[in-house]
């Protein structure tokens, strides 16, 4: 396969360029239509609508949901319910905050072709916004309104005329678009203008039956409580009567109210620096105050228990202690002028003993691990004894080189006694342990063999089978002459 892709690799690369703009165009198609991709988009806000008429929606087509012309959503289902039209509109995520209960909705055409899409309303507060899957009612929906439908609505007269008015407008109109079009697109700033007052005498309009509503609940609450409101006007009359006569009173008190305002002012401003200090401090002793009752059940429980102990017990230790407390207060004063002679010593021993616990970093132990390694190899001094009693153990660490010397210093019959008994002999001639001095042994054993040494000792010792007395007599004279 690698052979036949390698002998093709145009073929195979305009394949590979086709397959990805056959699924880019596939994905815009899709996208166009409405299609939502799992895991790329997020879900949309379904809200429904209840329509009288759902003629020529077809979801999956691509018709649209559009606030002020911008498309908020899809329509993407539609259904029947009690000889109501449902119309399933998928809204975008991020316009779900638009929509509130009062929104208003209406089927419309985008083209001739009755391409619908649905003209929403999204509503204004206070209404709360809705939540998913809320239906529009059918009182704040609006279908399409086809031409036919308004002529059958009309009488046969009314038709007959309004076929003659439509003949008559379309002969004066003839060859006469332009200057239409020219007197209609003057009046366009109007109509916005009129649009705008239209909005505002609605919301006048609502503004004036919320007072009237107001108002008439109003009205009704005073003849409710009538007897209520004249035994009010009867109880003011006897106020206003009241206040008529501390007339000069009421004079000197407003008199003396500038004073009392600013006096009360900067009091409350310092009430109010203090206000800001407790609050805080208040909301801290809180859980304090909450833990408080637990606090003094549990002291009642202590309080009872231990009243018997402290009257009976500690109060008379307290009076037979006080003369000895009286006593020691020499010897306290003499112990608090040394404390601070103690305190250095202390001071120092603490300094010592961390010293000896530090462990520095690096590949050293620290000193306490070499105190205990210190008394573990002291141990094993007095670890080994025989019938005599104990014995200490020594560790000699001699070189090759050491070996050669002291054998050669000494007399023949004494080194021979060394290296048999010390087992050295072996040792030097293994040119593993000791390659100097094994390799002048050997030297030395090679020309004997050859019959160059002339040594009769050596000849003696050879012919006993005795291996350690010739090698002994050979470290006597090869070493020897180093």
């Amino acid at each position: 396969m690698k052979r036949a892709i390698k002998n093709h690799t145009p073929d195979f690369v305009a394949i590979l360029v086709l397959l990805v703009l056959a699924i880019v165009v596939v994905g815009y198609v899709l996208h166009n239509e409405g299609f939502r991709f799992p895991f790329i988009q997020s879900t949309p806000f379904t809200v429904n609508a209840e329509f009288s008429s759902a003629q020529a929606v077809t979801p999956g087509q691509g018709q649209s949901v559009r606030v002020s012309g911008v498309q908020i959503g899809t329509l993407s289902g539609v259904s029947i319910m009690n000889g109501v039209a449902i119309v399933k509109m998928s809204v975008d995520d991020k316009y779900r905050h638009l929509i509130r209960s009062n929104a208003t909705a209406f089927l419309r055409p985008k083209t001739g072709l009755q391409d619908m899409f649905v003209e929403l309303n999204p509503g204004t507060a206070p209404a709360p916004v809705v939540r998913p899957g809320y239906t529009i009612p059918l009182a704040q929906t609006k279908p399409e309104v086809n031409v036919d439908e308004i002529l059958g609505a009309l009488d046969a007269d009314t038709r007959q005329y309004l076929a003659l008015l439509v003949n008559g407008g379309g002969q004066a109109l003839k060859g006469q678009g332009n200057n239409l079009a020219g007197v209609l697109e003057k009046f366009e700033p109007t109509h916005q203008d009129l649009a705008r007052l239209n909005q505002a005498v609605a919301v006048r309009g609502r503004d004036l039956q919320q007072l009237v509503s107001s108002l008439r609940r109003l009205n009704d609450a005073l003849a409710a409580k009538q007897g209520q409101i004249v035994s009010l006007i009867d109880s003011s009359s006897t106020v206003f009567g009241a206040l008529a006569s501390e007339d000069s009173n009421i004079s000197r008190a407003v008199g003396d109210l500038p004073g009392t305002l600013r006096q009360a002012t900067a009091t409350l401003a310092k009430v109010q620096a203090f206000a800001q200090v407790l609050g805080p401090t208040a909301t801290k002793l809180l859980p304090a105050a909450q833990a408080l009752p637990a606090a003094n059940q549990a002291l009642a429980a202590l309080a009872k228990p231990s009243a018997p102990i402290i009257r009976n017990q500690i109060r008379p230790f307290v009076v037979a202690a006080r003369p000895l407390v009286r006593e020691l207060r020499p010897a306290s004063a003499n112990l608090a002028k040394a404390t601070p002679n103690l305190s250095k010593t202390f001071d120092v021993v603490n300094h010592f003993l961390n010293m000896i616990g530090y462990n520095p970093g690096g590949s050293q132990h620290g000193y306490l691990w070499w105190l205990a390694w210190l008394g573990h190899i002291g141990r094993t001094l007095f670890a080994v004894q025989d019938g005599n009693g104990d014995y200490r153990q020594a560790f000699i660490q001699v070189s090759c080189a050491t070996i050669a010397e002291l054998s050669a210093g000494l007399p023949p019959a004494l080194a021979s006694l060394v290296l048999n008994v010390y087992n050295f002999a072996p040792i030097l001639a293994d040119l593993n342990l000791c390659p100097a001095s094994a390799s002048k042994v050997n030297a030395a054993y090679r020309a004997y063999l050859a019959g160059k040494a002339g040594q009769t000792s050596n000849t003696a010792g050879l012919a006993n089978g005795n291996l350690t007395g010739a090698l002994t007599n050979l470290f006597n004279q090869t070493l020897g002459k180093h």
